[in-house]
């Protein structure tokens, strides 16, 4: 047989079993060039201004090059091992190590350009939805259109010509390395198979188990008020990712041995052949698969986390923007508000008003104060806050001698929690006014603008209220005491007013506030990020998938003579297959579950920094990511459906 009959023979077989290889190639191809090509599309620019297109996308590239070639070089290594056995042949009938190195390159070379040719394609007419997208999460108001970009092309072919080249140079030190008889024993010793249960084994098992517990709970009390001070929250939070890293890789190098040796030893030695095919096989390889599941469980919880916090704060935009700005549209002179009033009143819009009269004042609240910063640089005993008249609140009815703060920021109030009441102190220049402190409302009344850093608004009795404007402090009053709001009565023309603001050349030093262009702006923010994160994790999630599906490949073919006994003993094709759903359950199912817990516990700890809303945007992304990640479970189980039929 020639060369080029015995590449053809080797192309085709390659294909047939490794077109999942093959997918994750041209998809990486495609998402890296419809990626790249944001940079240079000319669309782009009508984004300018609004989001920074060009450098996240060309950072989030270089991370995407580096997610692209390790799963690659992963997944090569995977398949030179399986081949072994067939190179080992090939010496044997006389061919040398330098033409089998040019065989399998020109092999590889053919499967990788050609697959790299498809992505380029696939990429060039994917590129325009990738735009689409991007606009459509962003909100901004463009059209997408379909150009071809030769720098993107060129930067897409040198990062795949370089990693062809890490590949060719791995095979070539693989083959180079190993004798004939270490290349018909590779695939045989790939894996652990000492069946013993140490007491080392379960000391490490239990310490996993006990460290990931360790960094949940210091996690879930990160806020809560038990660091508080800098170094013990950095020192926490380098516990947390030590511990939970640590125990993740001792979880997988003991506990789950541990655990199901646990399981067996209560059913007394009776196994079923679905126990045998899959507690008693994941046993034994998910040690020697430690490292790779402890790096796809961190990876999948950092992506999962990232994207639920992104789009905890792209879902809160709305949320956000009512709290910084509580009418549709804030003003701070009197000559703003008339002339955008005058706007409204041409076009026919009705609107509702209100006037609000405030001033600073320094609050003493030592005494309800439950805990503070021990290392901050301020006074956290006196808060400078905005004071208002409850005739201005309606829904307020305060007495004489009490206060209620309104709008405390949930990221605040971690760090400084208040008691439900006590005594405070309100300080003038020269008068201090004592109140009793009755409780926190969550209404937000007043803009960002006169709050300091997200402290609440202090609403007092009318004439406490006048005592305190005649004793004010000039050294810390802002720009402006009256706050506007306008409240557009119809929402449906909400849009056109919010145009004719836009519209508006306002000459007050103190710019008004638009409630729906804060909301859009937080959108166009968080949307680009989100959609950066979410195409990296996309990536993530198609490359570790593929990783776990080939170690699956792999270990069904080692394990296909078990497969032939166990056929000829009587069990059924359905017998084995009911077997084999259980072990794809688990060597899918653990670091997904491992991963959803790590960003669950990420998450909580600190999600009230990027928005209001945590459960749904957090269940959304996790749902989406299990049923993605559960696709690579059922390829497994079509697979092992295969093999099992070839069995006999």
């Amino acid at each position: 047989m020639s060369i080029n009959k015995l590449i053809g023979r080797n192309l085709k077989k390659n294909l047939r079993h490794y077109y999942l290889y093959v997918f994750a190639l041209v998809f990486s191809a495609a998402l890296y060039f419809s990626f790249v090509t944001l940079q240079y599309d000319p669309s782009m620019d009508a984004a300018e201004g609004s989001i920074k297109g060009a450098a996240a996308t060309r950072t989030a590239s270089i991370l995407l090059v580096a997610i692209v070639t390790i799963f690659l070089l992963y997944a090569n290594s995977i398949f030179i091992k399986r081949r072994s056995k067939e190179i080992g042949l090939l010496q044997l009938i006389g061919m040398t190590k330098g033409q089998i190195i040019r065989l399998l390159s020109v092999e590889n070379m053919i499967l990788y350009f050609g697959s790299l040719l498809a992505g380029l394609l696939a990429g060039f007419a994917f590129s325009r939805l990738v735009i689409m997208v991007l606009y459509k999460i962003t909100g901004v108001q463009a059209i997408a259109s379909l150009s071809f970009s030769p720098q993107a092309l060129w930067q897409t072919v040198l990062v795949f010509v370089f990693i062809y080249a890490a590949i060719v140079a791995m095979n070539t030190l693989f083959i180079k390395r190993q004798t004939i008889l270490s290349l018909f024993r590779t695939s045989g010793t790939a894996e652990e198979k000492n069946q013993r249960i140490t007491k080392l084994d379960a000391a490490i098992g239990l310490l996993g188990i006990g460290l990931i517990a360790a960094g949940y709970i210091v996690s879930s009390r990160l806020f809560g008020g038990d660091f508080m001070s800098m170094n013990a929250l950095f020192g926490a939070m380098a516990f947390i990712l030590a511990s939970v890293i640590i125990g993740t890789y001792l979880f997988y190098k003991g506990s789950v041995r541990f655990l199901f040796h646990l399981i067996r030893k209560r059913k007394g030695g009776y196994l079923t052949v679905n126990d045998a095919l899959s507690l008693s096989s994941i046993m034994f390889r998910m040690k020697s698969n430690a490292l790779m599941l402890t790096i796809i469980t961190t990876v999948s919880a950092l992506a999962i986390g990232l994207l639920s916090l992104t789009y905890i704060s792209y879902y809160s935009a709305e949320k956000a923007a009512e709290q910084s700005v509580p009418q549709d549209f804030a003003f701070f002179t009197p000559q703003d508000a008339a002339l955008f009033k005058q706007s409204l009143d041409q076009h026919a819009i009705a609107y509702e008003e209100k006037q609000i009269e405030t001033i600073q004042v320094e609050v003493n609240v030592a005494s309800i104060m439950e805990s503070k910063m021990e290392d901050v640089t301020f006074d956290a005993d006196k808060m400078l806050m905005p004071a208002m008249s409850d005739r201005d609140a309606p829904g307020f009815d305060v007495h004489p001698e009490d206060t209620v703060f309104s709008g405390y920021s949930d990221a605040l109030s971690r760090f400084m929690p208040l008691k439900e009441s006590g005594e405070i102190e309100l300080l003038g220049l020269t008068e201090v006014i004592p109140q009793h402190y009755i409780g926190l409302e969550r209404d937000f009344l007043l803009p960002y603008f006169f709050s300091s850093g997200g402290l609440p608004v202090a609403v007092v009795d009318d004439s406490v209220f006048r005592r305190l404007k005649q004793d004010i402090d000039p050294a810390i009053q802002r720009e402006t005491s009256l706050y506007i709001g306008l409240q557009i009565r119809n929402e449906d023309e909400l849009h056109q007013a919010n145009q004719l603001f836009l519209e508006q050349s306002f000459g007050s030093t103190i710019a008004p506030l638009s409630q729906l262009e804060m909301a859009v702006n937080q959108k166009q923010n968080m949307g680009l990020i989100m959609f950066i994160v979410g195409f990296l994790g996309l990536t993530f999630l198609i490359t570790s998938g593929c990783i776990l599906y080939f170690k699956q490949m792999d270990e069904s073919e080692q394990e296909k003579g078990s497969y032939t006994i166990l056929r000829k003993l009587g069990y059924t094709q359905g017998d084995l297959l009911k077997g084999l759903q259980f072990k794809q359950l688990f060597n899918f199912g653990i670091p997904l579950t491992i991963g959803l817990l790590h960003s669950y516990f990420a998450v909580q700890s600190g999600w009230f920094f990027f928005g209001a809303e945590l459960w749904m945007p957090m269940l959304i992304v996790m749902i989406l990511y299990t049923a993605l990640y559960s696709i690579f479970g059922l390829l497994s189980v079509f697979y092992c459906k295969k093999v099992i039929q070839d069995a006999l």
